[in-house]
């Protein structure tokens, strides 16, 4: 029998553990590695490959670059957003689409815990002005409180909840806003199921958690923006373009919110010029949120197993397009 074919085409600055090759080869799996930056060097190095595997955001899979993986049955996206894979070609051509979300969990979780309480708190301020040799409570003063609030979800998978389970000893009301769970699903985790526009009216702090997709595009714009109280904080750790930044600059220097905790932004770096970079009640960190020191260690081994599901013709444990037919009967 033909060993199940796999190409690594991108790692994002990672190394390969010595322990990969080894153990997928006790399977059967037979794994190539090339870092692949355009369609030509994806069709050599992955056209015959079962299974295109890849870390972060390389972009060089495309619904056009698809059509030179004649084997291809799956792509494993290492991490949890697929913005950078075509899903719904992928679909169309029989190919599953995976990913590895629980390996971020937490660490995502938990920093949208440390935005959220970095804006309230105006730590991030409070440490400019002490650097800056202004010993000063009187101009940093925090505004805002945590305890008996509203917490705003939209997109309930699990990072949002992970992250209700964690602000739930502040006594906070959870909502949240997710066309694809059910309302009783939502229910069973402890929150109250609502729509959009009364979610961004009710919230005291509104935390994204939607993947990128072309109707999560610009999602909260200005129309959302200003439905949202005054006093309420911002937290995005999904994908910078699920907001419309220009309208959020103009949100936070208005006053339509209070503040806002940014992890993501619409272009990564930013430019000298975005107007978010000199807003003092705006906490924004380099897209780090997923990264831990267990991270790079979680994301092999997750990935790994998944590898060895789809060499075992089963479904992974994260499939992001579940309905798939195969496009080629298992081995």
């Amino acid at each position: 029998m033909e060993p199940f074919r796999v190409a690594l085409i991108y790692l994002d600055g990672q190394a390969l553990p010595d322990w990969v090759a080894p153990r997928l080869a006790q399977a059967g799996v037979e794994l190539a590695v090339r870092e692949c930056t355009t369609r030509q060097e994806l069709a050599e190095h992955a056209g015959e490959a079962d299974l295109v595997w890849m870390f972060g955001g390389s972009k060089v899979v495309t619904e056009e670059s698809m059509k030179d993986l004649r084997r291809c049955r799956a792509i494993l996206r290492t991490g949890s957003g697929t913005d950078n894979v075509p899903v719904e070609a992928a679909t169309r051509l029989g190919i599953l689409v995976a990913n590895t979300p629980d390996a971020m969990t937490d660490e995502v979780s938990d920093h949208a815990v440390a935005l959220l309480f970095a804006v309230v708190r105006k730590v991030a301020v409070q440490d400019r002005l002490v650097r800056s040799g202004k010993w000063d409570r009187a101009l940093a003063w925090p505004r805002l409180h945590v305890a008996g609030k509203t917490l705003g979800l939209v997109g309930f998978g699990r990072v949002a909840r992970a992250l209700a389970k964690k602000l739930g000893g502040f006594d906070m009301a959870v909502i949240a806003h997710d066309p694809h769970v059910s309302p009783e699903a939502i229910a069973a985790q402890g929150a109250r199921a609502v729509e959009l526009d009364e979610l961004l009216a009710e919230a005291d702090f509104v935390s994204l958690h939607s993947p990128l997709l072309k109707e999560t595009f610009h999602l909260l714009g200005e129309r959302e923006l200003r439905r949202m109280k005054p006093t309420a904080v911002l937290i995005n750790t999904s994908r910078g373009p699920v907001v419309d930044e220009s309208a959020l600059a103009h949100a936070l220097s208005e006053g339509w919110i209070a503040g806002a905790g940014l992890d993501v932004l619409e272009t990564e770096p930013p430019g000298a010029q975005n107007p978010l970079l000199e807003l003092d009640n705006t906490v924004i960190t380099p897209h780090i949120a997923a990264l831990s020191a267990d991270f790079v260690e979680k994301s092999w081994r997750l990935s790994v197993e998944t590898v060895l599901d789809l060499a075992a013709g089963r479904r992974p444990a994260s499939c992001v397009n579940r309905p798939v037919k195969p496009r080629l009967e298992s081995r």
